[in-house]
């Protein structure tokens, strides 16, 4: 072993030049993490095995070209720092095939979204010794290469050649793959996503503009008024990564939701989520119409409005709320001390009194959970809620149980039936309001199918389990009626005017075509 080591420091104070250093590393990067993404080029071609076989040399050579480029110029110009940073993407690289190898996913704008908009409570489950050793052989042992490996740059003459030459090559091999445009253009997200490191290079600027964007200030929409002063209170909880697939009250087999089974005047709709990750599906829910733009949400307009609104969250990526109060799950858990501060229960905590202290005749309570949220979901319920066993602990001991997988995930649900139920019981209760409860997921969850997992799977690509979300109501009676004319899909935008149709709120905002209600006459 010490023989070994005096090897490799032998080998490390021998200097090579920039053509070598920058070839070695080119090279690397393809072996190393670029394998998922010719593998999708061979499976996906529709060439002849001859044309497969040109396609795949062709961009091979463009990667070898491309990366031989990048890294003659960031070591000829940043020389330390140049190293440094070609170390880190060597660590980003390995975990970013790690996830793709393990969990099907692609690296794209809305998975760095989902890595910034991830605690670490979420994030460490994902943690594991594979993922550990795989880092250190694919990640650590090359970015030792990177800063360590004495190099010779040369002049700038050189470097001009080098780039020169790549560019030309480049340039060449492109124009003879022209009649390629059409699969490139059909599969730009597949392959964007899969090829390190600009997947996330490219992806994570991409999100940083978005990010920027989104704080400018929100479209304002044209002033309400709330039109009676019947007492009214709607409790809309958002569900997180529920699938409609695993609910009993749409077809499943297993006794998933053994009390919302016998709710009377539950309506429940069949609904697709307008995107697969927390942040864009919550804005679905919250805004008045699918669009780029940030308009004024739910929670926004109806307390600009006059309306009493409240907001608890158990999560995360929301889009921004600006209403007076916002809890999170660690006020609620300083509010209700006696309470278990490690559930989504923690939410439904002291709604009765809350409500019943409102001054205001209009009240909307917003509940954000997080129940069935992976990838630790026998993490998510009470241990009494573990009706379903064995369970497996995270996705990645799901992957070869994926039954136990399955369980676990069940139990969210069991648990959300738990919650739901007991919420309509105490609005049951509160014969001075009118009541409401609306529950919707933000997306759905891959539970193994396809050996897909998870959520954030472009919409275009992803499975129906990602999108296909439970949707139902419960009113009080003599409330709203429901419209005999809806169409059998809903989208997520229904909430936002079926909302304001309960809190009598009159506004040019209002679409009477995304309202699962009739109109009451004012």
């Amino acid at each position: 072993m010490i023989a070994l080591l005096r090897r490799a420091k032998k080998v490390f104070q021998r200097p090579v030049s920039l053509f070598a250093f920058s070839c070695i590393i080119s090279i690397f990067t393809l072996l190393l993490y670029n394998i998922p993404f010719f593998r999708f080029v061979i499976d996906n071609s529709n060439e002849s095995p001859l044309g497969v076989l040109w396609l795949t040399v062709s961009l091979v050579i463009i990667m070898l070209l491309v990366n031989f480029m990048m890294t003659c110029l960031t070591m000829f110009c940043l020389r330390i720092v140049g190293r440094i940073l070609m170390a880190i993407l060597s660590v980003i690289n390995a975990t970013a095939v790690y996830f793709i190898l393990t969990y099907n996913v692609i690296i794209d704008s809305t998975t760095i979204e989902n890595v910034f908009n991830t605690r670490y409570s979420e994030a460490s489950g994902f943690f594991s010794w594979s993922l550990w050793l795989f880092i250190f052989a694919f990640g650590i042992l090359p970015a030792l290469f990177c800063l360590f490996q004495p190099v010779t740059i040369g002049k700038l003459k050189k470097l001009g050649i080098y780039c020169g030459s790549s560019l030309g090559g480049i340039l060449v091999v492109a124009l003879l793959n022209i009649n390629q445009t059409l699969f490139i253009s059909q599969h730009d997200t597949e392959l964007g996503g899969l090829l390190q490191p600009w997947s996330y290079i490219v992806n994570t600027c991409r999100v940083f503009s978005f990010m920027h964007d989104k704080q400018a200030e929100e479209i304002k929409l044209p002033d309400g008024k709330i039109t009676d002063n019947e007492k009214a209170v709607v409790v809309l909880v958002i569900g997180e990564s529920a699938r409609k697939a695993n609910f009993q009250l749409y077809g499943y087999q297993r006794d998933t939701n053994p009390l919302l089974s016998k709710q009377k005047d539950l309506k429940v709709f069949q609904a697709n989520s307008c995107a697969t990750y927390t942040t864009a599906g919550t804005k679905a829910i919250l805004e008045p119409k699918d669009c780029g733009d940030l308009y004024e949400l739910l929670p926004n307009y109806a307390f600009r409005t006059g309306v009493d609104v409240s907001w608890r969250t158990y999560n995360w990526g929301e889009p921004p709320i600006h209403i007076d109060e916002y809890l999170t799950d660690s006020e609620l858990a300083d509010m209700y001390p006696d309470a278990d501060r490690n559930y989504d229960g923690l939410l439904f905590t002291g709604l009765r009194q809350r409500i019943e202290s409102s001054h205001k005749n209009k009240v909307l309570i917003i509940l954000h959970t997080s129940t069935s949220h992976g990838p630790q979901y026998a993490n998510k319920y009470p241990k009494d809620f573990e009706f379903y066993k064995p369970v497996a602990k995270n996705v990645e001991e799901g992957e070869k149980h994926v039954d136990r997988l399955v369980n676990a995930y069940d139990n969210t649900i069991r648990y959300t039936d738990y919650l739901l139920s007991g919420l309509i019981d105490t609005l049951q209760t509160m014969n001075d309001w009118k009541r409401a409860m609306i529950f919707i997921s933000d997306h759905g969850e891959s539970l193994g199918e396809n050996k897909i997992f998870m959520h954030g799977l472009p919409k275009k690509l992803a499975p129906k389990e990602q999108y296909e979300i439970p949707f139902f109501v419960w009113t009080s009676e003599n409330f709203r009626t429901y419209k005999s004319n809806l169409p059998k899909l809903l989208e997520q935008h229904y909430i936002f005017h079926s909302v304001l149709n309960l809190l009598s709120i009159q506004s040019p905002a209002y679409n009477e075509e995304y309202d699962i209600f009739t109109t009451p006459n004012r």
